[in-house]
C-alpha cells in the first residue's frame, strides 16, 4: 500500500470507510465492503469503520427501523470478524465533526460536481426539483467522513469509485485555496474476485435489498437451508463452465457465481477455473452451496447472537464514537485555524 499524500508531505497510512445502514444487509454487501474491512485490519495500518447514518437520512427512514437497521450492521461487522479493539467501529452520527467539516466541504466543492454525480441522477431522476438537499450534498459528507481521519485510503465498490475522485477533488482545491498541504489525496482501494456481486435472478443486474425477489439475493440473516436453496435455483445458462476467464464473457450468471466462489473461498477467478472448468452448473452449484453455507452460517448465527443483546452492541458503538472523536477533534480544530475561525 503506498502513501496518499499531497505534495510536499508524506501522511501516516489510515484507512476508512463505511457502509449505509439502510437494512438488508446481503451478501454483496459482505464481499463487496465488509470482507475486506475484516482483510485490512490486520495490514498494520489503523482501520476505522463507521455506520453512516447520516446518509441514509437523505431519504427519509422510519426512526425506529434505522436505529435498528443500525444496530444489525453493526452486528454484521462484528460477526463477520471486525474486532471492536484493533478497529474503530462507531455510527457517523455520534461524531459530530463528520458533519461541522461537510459544511466547510460545502463551501469548498462547486454545484456543478455535485450535480454531475451519477447517484444523483439515479436517485434523483426526473424529480430533483423534490429531492432533498441532503441527497444532492451528501458527497461532500462523504469526503468529511473521509478526510476527517486524514484517511489515506479507502476500501469501496467500483460503483463508489467517482466519490473518492470528487473527496480527493475537494481535497486539492481546499489546499490550493489556502495555500496548505492539509488533506490527504485519498487513494481508493478496488479489489477482489466480487467487488461488485450480482443478482441470482438476472447477473446485469447488482444484488440488492430493494429487489422485488428474495431469491435474488442472499441474506446475511439467511440461515443454511435458505442460503442453500437461493444458490440451487440461481440462474444459469446450459453449459459447461470454462477453463479460461475468456470463456465467462457474454455469460453473466455464470461469471457472477464463479466469482462468489472465489471471493468466498479467497482464490482467483484463474484458480476456480482451473479446478472446475468443464464441470456442468448441477455439480458446481453444489460446491458453491456448501461453500456458502460454510462461511456465512457463522456469521447469520452470530449476528443473531448480537442482535439479542443491544446493549452491547450500544456499548461498543459508543466506545468507538470516542476513539475517532479523538482523531477527529484536533482535525477540525486545525481546519477551523486555516480556514479563519475563532474557536
Amino acid at each position: 500500500m503506498t502513501d496518499a499524500a499531497t505534495p510536499g508531505k508524506t501522511f501516516q497510512p489510515r484507512i476508512f470507510s463505511g457502509v449505509q445502514p439502510s437494512g438488508g444487509l446481503t451478501l454483496g454487501n459482505y464481499l463487496g465492503a465488509i470482507r475486506r474491512f475484516v482483510d485490512m485490519q490486520d495490514s498494520g495500518v489503523e482501520t476505522i469503520y463507521c455506520m453512516v447514518d447520516q446518509h441514509a437520512i437523505t431519504v427519509w427512514q422510519n426512526p425506529e427501523d434505522l436505529r435498528r437497521n443500525t444496530r444489525e450492521l453493526a452486528a454484521g461487522y462484528i460477526a463477520a470478524g471486525l474486532d471492536p479493539e484493533k478497529s474503530i467501529l462507531f455510527n457517523q452520527s455520534q461524531v459530530a465533526e463528520h458533519a461541522q467539516l461537510a459544511w466547510i466541504f460545502n463551501c469548498v466543492a462547486r454545484m456543478g460536481w455535485m450535480q454531475r454525480m451519477t447517484q444523483w441522477k439515479d436517485k434523483a431522476g426526473k424529480n430533483q426539483q423534490n429531492a432533498s438537499l441532503g441527497l444532492l450534498a451528501y458527497p461532500s459528507l462523504m469526503a468529511a467522513d473521509i478526510l476527517i481521519y486524514h484517511a489515506t485510503h479507502v476500501p469501496v465498490g467500483e460503483d463508489q469509485k467517482q466519490h473518492i475522485e470528487l473527496t480527493r477533488d475537494i481535497a486539492i482545491k481546499f489546499n490550493n485555496d489556502f495555500g496548505v498541504d492539509f488533506f490527504p489525496i485519498t487513494e481508493p482501494v478496488i479489489e477482489g474476485a466480487a467487488t461488485r456481486v450480482m443478482s441470482l435472478r438476472d447477473g446485469s443486474k447488482k444484488m440488492s435489498k430493494s429487489d422485488p425477489s428474495d431469491m435474488a439475493r442472499i441474506n446475511m440473516t439467511d440461515d443454511a437451508d435458505t442460503i442453500a436453496q437461493k444458490i440451487r435455483k440461481a440462474r444459469t445458462d446450459p453449459d459447461a463452465l470454462p477453463s479460461e476467464v475468456a470463456g465467462l464473457e457474454e455469460r453473466p450468471e455464470a461469471r457472477n457465481l464463479v466469482n462468489i466462489y472465489a471471493a468466498l473461498n479467497d482464490q482467483t477467478v484463474e484458480e476456480v477455473l482451473a479446478d472446475v472448468g468443464g464441470k456442468q452448473f448441477s455439480e458446481f452449484k453444489p460446491m458453491l452451496s456448501d461453500l456458502a453455507v460454510a462461511k456465512l452460517s457463522p456469521i447469520s448465527t452470530e449476528m443473531a447472537r448480537l442482535m439479542e443483546a443491544p446493549e452491547e452492541i450500544d456499548a461498543i458503538l459508543r466506545k468507538g464514537a470516542d476513539r475517532a472523536r479523538a482523531i477527529a477533534a484536533p482535525i477540525l480544530q486545525q481546519t477551523y485555524d486555516i480556514v479563519g475561525m475563532i474557536r
